[in-house]
């Protein structure tokens, strides 16, 4: 018997670890929809007091939500380990600079540089009226829940960043970047010693059936005619005195849908025509910068030519100015060969040569002429010219003194 009921106590134990379990997993899971249900809530009441007015710090229904955003983005999240081994309280900024680093034009390093907003918590409201202005907080948290290696290191197992509420969320904020946010960031509501606490007040609503109305009204009769007449409730409508308010309640809340279905439209319209005008001018530039590129080209194409045929010319320039010191060298052999009274008429001619080459290398008349000089035989000719025309000269002045009286 006592084995028996030792064993029943351990079964009941066993079965009390189980329960134990699912109770904690039952109340994460409506902890996480209760925010995520509290947080679509939020979200329609800021998009339906934005048509009526300008959303500031002053605005409940913002500070609302700045609450709701604040205790979801702290759901579960891990401590900061010290050097001892316990755990320090961490914010949620904490987790938005790292994981939000990849945003493009991000705000994360001016509000680290704020010099009014000290601690981490404050940071992290500030951040969110940032992004709310800036019509980026959509996009700040999609790209933080992608990365899911930091999400992982910074929350614990059923946090709502890393389970399917996740994508919800992202998809909820969308609908802010219709909203121009205004808030100063220098007020009370940057204020991190206190945490935030959300009002549930503005969410709740209880509708009773026609049922409970009715019966509702047959007690309050019975009450009425169990006492005295005095006490008898006046003015008990029928029910469709509340039916009719409840029409003009719902009469009421469509127009409100309306206006801002309207709003939204040319909200959407506007963008649209912005994007069109922005695409438009994308066009246009890029077939500039095409037509841009493809001058360029022709031009570099124009320049490798012009560059190449200065190449020729100056090749054969070089082979011209070769040949010229070939011919005085020839001129050079047939001085020595001479009298030394001829050897000055010689040094005349050389020097007119020298004069001739040096006036090629200065003069740029003389630099086409010997461009165009661009065939060896042209050379060839040019060179038996001046020397057959210097060889005849010697023998006319031999000749020429006994020819002349004494």
């Amino acid at each position: 018997m006592a084995s028996r009921s030792l064993g029943g106590l351990g079964g009941s134990r066993g079965g009390g670890g189980g329960s134990k379990k699912s109770l904690s997993a039952r109340n994460a899971a409506v902890e996480r929809r209760n925010l995520i249900t509290v947080c679509r809530f939020s979200v329609k009441t800021l998009i339906d007091r934005s048509c009526f007015e300008t959303i500031d710090d002053s605005s409940p229904e913002f500070n609302n939500f700045a609450a709701i955003l604040e205790q979801i983005l702290s759901h579960r999240l891990k401590g900061q380990v010290t050097w001892f081994g316990y755990e320090s309280p961490r914010s949620f900024w904490d987790y938005i600079r790292v994981a939000c680093r990849k945003v493009s034009q991000n705000c994360i390093c001016s509000i680290e540089n704020m010099e009014n907003v000290s601690s981490s918590r404050a940071k992290g409201r500030a951040w969110i009226r940032v992004a709310l202005m800036e019509k980026h907080l959509s996009e700040y948290i999609s790209t933080a829940l992608r990365d899911f290696k930091t999400t992982r290191r910074f929350y614990e197992d059923g946090a709502i960043v890393l389970g399917e509420e996740a994508n919800m969320l992202a998809g909820m904020l969308l609908g802010l970047n219709a909203i121009d946010f205004s808030f100063c960031l220098k007020g009370e509501g940057l204020d991190g010693s206190f945490p935030a606490v959300i009002d549930y007040t503005p969410y709740l609503k209880f509708t009773q059936s026609s049922d409970s109305i009715s019966s509702d009204e047959e007690e309050l009769r019975t009450l009425g005619s169990s006492g005295s007449e005095s006490s008898t409730p006046e003015n008990v409508g029928p029910p469709f005195i509340m039916d009719e308010n409840s029409w003009f309640n719902k009469c009421k809340r469509v127009k409100q849908k309306y206006q801002l279905t309207l709003e939204q439209k040319g909200y959407l319209e506007e963008l649209l025509r912005l994007r069109e005008n922005q695409l438009s001018e994308s066009v246009s530039q890029n077939k500039i910068l095409l037509q841009r590129i493809e001058d360029s080209d022709l031009a570099h194409k124009l320049e490798k030519e012009q560059l190449e045929y200065i190449i020729v010319e100056l090749q054969d320039q070089l082979k011209s100015y070769q040949s010229l010191d070939q011919l005085s060298a020839e001129v050079s052999l047939s001085q020595t060969s001479l009298d030394p009274g001829q050897s000055q008429e010689g040094d005349g001619k050389q020097d007119t040569l020298n004069l001739i080459s040096g006036g090629k290398e200065d003069t740029p008349s003389l630099l086409g002429l010997c461009g165009s000089l661009t065939s060896v035989a042209s050379y060839k000719s040019l060179t038996s010219l001046k020397s057959n025309d210097y060889l005849a000269s010697p023998t006319t002045e031999v000749t020429s003194p006994g020819l002349t009286p004494s």
